[in-house]
């Protein structure tokens, strides 16, 4: 372990960390707020802390896999705990285990809040809380790889230790413009999104706020009501769309730009991702159809939700709690599923699902046909049965914390559907869930046991699982 190496980039990401901070000072002041301090304590703080790791970069600055998931894992709880301060200074009456599942849950663009009155807040925390998951979506040490002014070449494990899906590499030679490339194009989706916003006659301010939720799939509202609020079919599509686009996987929209859209166009990935969301929102919208007594308002709420939900954004125009038992089930498989491999979206990914579909039909054929050789394809290419196994591997270890997750959650004698979907919500970093945590309530109710549980869920289902359960191995921190 190359532990100079991972104080050296920890330090480095805490001065990210602190003028990441200044913005929403700055929002702070624009608006006249006056106590900015919530925001200048943890920003000094990181200043003063920061300097104790030293000036000097190592001599040896190899990143290998272990070094990678340690630095991604203690760069995710560091920015988690020091970015709930501005809340816990800003005199809430929120307790700071409550302001670190808020802050988390915005970082992993999960969007669970245990806010009661989300308009209360002042623009600066508002404007902190949209931030996160903004930068959460396409990943806080993918950005700071993109600022670096030098990168190690070993640096990738740090991009594939945080980067969802179960392979990432580079799009082009180095690290350093393969992620300024991922960022250039989030940064201009996130730009069109403001200016769309914008025509929809939706406040400056607002616009920023909710293209930073949509951006990051995080689904952090200013509203209590959500899109609810705006009541405009124009805003709802417009976002309902880019929900959509933020789920697809990135390195499509870098084939587009580079005169390869057939090639991005016949992804097997995308053509199932759009597939699920159009089934999805027509099965939906023909269960609700009784309840609005209209196609197209059954058409626009399953739309927007069903494409809030696979991509496990979490803003919501409708309570669907409220909704058929079948079209809340649909919803939770949703969750499940969640967006595309390489995207800002949560959940299993599209891309694990399809080879798990494609694993179990060629056992099954193995069955009728024992002789038989079969070879999963995926995107046109022969899979290897190592990856296969860690996919299968990934799965185990998710299906094992979810039902350990449930069993714990539910000794604070809540019922089953909210125990159940408040976890399904955190560890897919989706937001709502059902019942007492559905899309009119919150996470506020639950004791600190839960809290801390949903917590390391969040985390741990943005970061693939073992980045963050590596922190438990002793094999981890052995310096060989």
């Amino acid at each position: 372990m190359n532990y100079k190496m991972v104080f050296y980039i920890l330090k480095r990401f805490m001065w990210m960390t602190a003028l990441l901070l200044v913005l929403p000072l700055g929002i702070s002041l624009y608006f006249q707020e006056g106590n900015v301090w919530p925001f200048l304590i943890p920003i000094i703080g990181l200043f003063a802390i920061s300097l104790l790791f030293g000036k000097k970069e190592p001599k040896n600055t190899t990143i290998y896999a272990k070094e990678g998931y340690l630095i991604v894992a203690l760069a995710w709880i560091i920015i988690s705990l020091v970015g709930a301060l501005p809340y816990y200074f800003s005199d809430l009456g929120l307790s700071y285990l409550d302001c670190v599942f808020e802050t988390v849950s915005g970082l992993t663009t999960t969007g669970s809040s245990i806010l009661t009155d989300v308009e209360a807040l002042s623009n600066g925390l508002l404007f902190w809380r949209s931030f996160t998951n903004w930068i959460g979506g396409m990943g806080v040490l993918v950005f700071l790889l993109a600022i670096l002014p030098q990168t190690n070449s070993h640096s990738v494990h740090l991009m594939r230790a945080e980067m969802p899906g179960h392979q990432v590499g580079k799009l082009v030679s180095k690290v350093k413009h393969t992620v300024q490339i991922l960022y250039s194009i989030y940064i201009v989706m996130t730009l069109i999104l403001i200016v769309l916003l914008l025509l929809g006659k939706m406040p400056l301010f607002d616009s920023v706020v909710a293209a930073f939720a949509t951006a990051g799939t995080g689904g952090f509202a200013i509203k209590n009501a959500s899109i609810a609020f705006y009541n405009n079919v124009y805003i709802e599509i417009v976002i309902g769309i880019f929900m959509i686009l933020f789920g697809v996987n990135f390195n499509l929209y870098f084939l587009i730009l580079t005169s390869h859209a057939l090639s991005a166009l016949k992804s097997e990935e995308l053509r199932w991702y759009l597939a699920i969301i159009l089934v999805a929102v027509l099965l939906i919208a023909s269960n609700i159809y009784s309840i609005y007594q209209n196609t197209g308002d059954a058409l626009r709420y399953a739309f927007f939700q069903v494409s809030s939900i696979i991509t496990t954004t979490g803003f919501a125009t409708t309570n669907f709690n409220l909704w058929p038992n079948f079209s809340k089930a649909l919803l939770v498989l949703l969750m499940f599923v969640g967006a595309m491999a390489g995207s800002t979206g949560g959940g299993i990914k599209v891309s694990r699902i399809i080879i798990l579909f494609k694993t179990g039909l060629r056992d099954f054929k193995r069955l009728l046909s024992p002789r038989s050789v079969k070879v999963i394809k995926f995107e046109k290419q022969s899979l290897d049965s190592e990856l296969v196994s860690s996919i299968s591997a990934y799965l185990i270890v998710f299906m094992l914390l979810f039902v350990a997750s449930v069993l714990v959650i539910a000794l604070d004698n809540i019922d089953l559907v909210t125990a159940f979907s408040a976890v399904a919500a955190c560890i897919n970093n989706i937001g709502p869930g059902l019942n007492g945590v559905g899309p009119v309530e919150n996470f506020s109710k639950l004791s600190d046991i839960s809290t801390l549980v949903l917590i390391f869920d969040m985390l741990a289902g943005r970061l693939e699982l073992f980045p963050i359960l590596m922190l438990f191995s002793p094999a981890t921190w052995r310096r060989k």
